[in-house]
């Protein structure tokens, strides 16, 4: 039996990949639901969707950006792990942005702040690891996204930082804001079209 060619490694990866990632959409999708279900449950906090539009904007973005693995000349068990690992970092994302049940808090306002520690810290390691990811799939990737590309993680992880420690809400409702114009902006210009 003839071992399977790293493109054919990759649509059995693939699966497991999007296993996960179907596990956090389906976090977040649940969450929203549940919010629309019974909305005098928990007080809606609107910087709280906001992270919640954008981790989904960026785990459908990395589906589609993780179609260059397809190009790869071998994969590795390190690589699979490495994967599925990096998808799981988004399971966590949505599970701390929609928890079992907040009824020990004021609403999402008062959940998001108090957790913001571990959705900030978890956040800057995905954009950290984002990075490892886009180096798995070669210098001929990495350049063709020019200086933007690790200027933004670079930008997110301080900022993530910055959103950790300060309970400002002013500053998280900027930063999502902000970060959600230009996340559509760079998905858009980027990676519109696969080529």
């Amino acid at each position: 039996m003839e071992p399977a060619s790293a493109a054919e490694a990759f649509l059995h990866i693939k699966v497991v990949m999007g296993m996960v990632l179907s596990l956090s959409l389906a976090r977040l999708l649940t969450g929203i639901a549940g919010i629309i279900q019974h909305p005098g449950k928990g007080k809606v906090y609107l910087v709280h969707l906001g992270w919640a539009l954008s981790l989904f904007l960026f785990i459908i973005h990395i589906w589609w950006w993780e179609y260059w693995m397809h190009a790869l000349p071998a994969l590795h068990f390190g690589v699979y792990l490495f994967l599925i690992s990096f998808c799981c970092l988004f399971f966590l994302l949505c599970a701390l942005l929609f928890p079992s049940s907040i009824d020990e808090y004021g609403g999402y306002e008062e959940y998001f702040i108090s957790r913001r520690k571990w959705f900030f810290g978890v956040l800057a390691l995905t954009y950290a690891v984002d990075l490892i990811d886009t180096a798995i799939k070669g210098q001929d990737r990495i350049a063709s996204l020019g200086w933007e590309y690790p200027l933004r993680n670079i930008v997110y992880i301080a900022l993530c930082g910055i959103a950790a420690y300060t309970p400002n809400r002013r500053f998280h409702a900027l930063f999502v804001s902000l970060g959600l114009i230009y996340q559509v902006s760079f998905i858009f210009r980027a990676y519109d079209v696969l080529a």
